[in-house]
């Protein structure tokens, strides 16, 4: 059984989005950013969809 989230069910603040917002825009991987933010990585992906926040990797040549 997993350990719950620090945050879990805690509502977000500014000060969490914005730096969902800073550590996706470094292409951080997700469950990074839930260890980081003590949320689940469902919740990660909730709020970044509810915020419009891209969570694909922008940096990334498909060609190598």
């Amino acid at each position: 059984m997993s350990k719950t989230p620090e945050n879990d069910g805690k509502p977000w603040s500014a000060e969490d989005i914005n730096e969902l917002k800073h550590l996706a825009s470094e292409n951080t991987p997700t469950r990074v950013i839930g260890l980081k933010l003590g949320r689940s990585e469902e919740s990660i992906y909730d709020k970044a969809s509810e915020q419009n926040i891209s969570l694909k990797p922008t940096n990334q040549s498909p060609y190598g």
